[in-house]
């Protein structure tokens, strides 16, 4: 009896270690990723960030840092998936060329082929871990159509396997986030503008941002300067509020996506 009572014990506690610990899966162990799995943690959440100039006033982490973030409160919503390390790299240009935003230093852009080969294999590799639904998105505006290609031909290969990978659009975040700059008079901007500057002054304003650029990134043109919009005008409360519809509006989709699967 005592033996039946120890292993008990032993359960109910590694059960509620994977329920606590962190919902990334670079921060866990093997083990404890198959015991949160064990405690219903089944699904998998991918997001891709990107590495590129954001004007004089803002680091080039600006997705990278945004789309950990994101993926980590999606995770916590749903209460029943693992974060894996963000996709650190986008579509950004021909380095060849010298197109978009690979005209300045610090970008690193991928061809299509290689960003969907990579994103198929990271969701391939969830899908070897065990996990029965993978939710793949992309927080760079570049690369959603290899995302949606990478979830739409998985799903095709593995859906009679029982297991689902599913394309999560950036479309309706991003509309809300405009809506929302509208109701308050703020010119939205494009790239590095308020709404992006915002989001990383909440993340990680000392290290990212720098202030005394700002007049210079407003100034423009974009062409010359990298910044679409005056990022003085942003926030980190604007910040907040903008990475919760993201991660809202994701988990939106994926609870909505998943129901209509069942």
């Amino acid at each position: 009896m005592r033996t039946v009572i120890a292993l008990a014990i032993m359960l109910t506690a590694s059960v509620a270690s994977a329920q606590t610990r962190s919902v990334y899966i670079e921060e866990l162990t093997w083990p404890e990723i198959r015991d949160a799995q064990s405690a219903g943690k089944t699904s998998a959440v991918i997001v891709a960030g990107g590495i590129e100039q954001n004007g004089h006033h803002m680091a080039l982490a600006k997705h990278n840092v945004i789309a950990r973030y994101v993926g980590g409160q999606i995770a916590e919503r749903l209460g029943n998936a693992l974060v894996y390390p963000v996709v650190p790299f986008s579509m950004a240009g021909d380095p060849i060329e010298k197109t978009g935003h690979m005209r300045l230093p610090g970008t690193i852009s991928l061809p299509s082929e290689v960003f969907l080969g990579v994103i198929r294999g990271v969701a391939l590799s969830a899908i070897s871990a065990g996990f029965k639904n993978v939710y793949v998105l992309g927080d760079h505006g570049g690369g959603q159509s290899e995302l949606r290609l990478a979830a739409e031909t998985l799903d095709a290969d593995w859906r009679g396997k029982g297991v689902h990978v599913y394309y999560i659009s950036n479309t309706g975040a991003g509309q809300k986030v405009n809506a929302y700059l509208a109701e308050r008079k703020i010119a939205p901007g494009g790239h590095a503008g308020v709404a992006e500057s915002a989001q990383v002054m909440f993340l990680d304003q000392q290290k990212l941002m720098r202030k005394d650029k700002y007049s210079v990134a407003a100034a423009g043109p974009e062409s010359a300067t990298g910044t679409n919009g005056d990022p003085s005008l942003a926030t980190a409360e604007m910040g907040k509020a903008f990475l919760d519809i993201k991660a809202m509006d994701a988990v939106e989709q994926i609870r909505k996506v998943t129901t209509a699967t069942k």
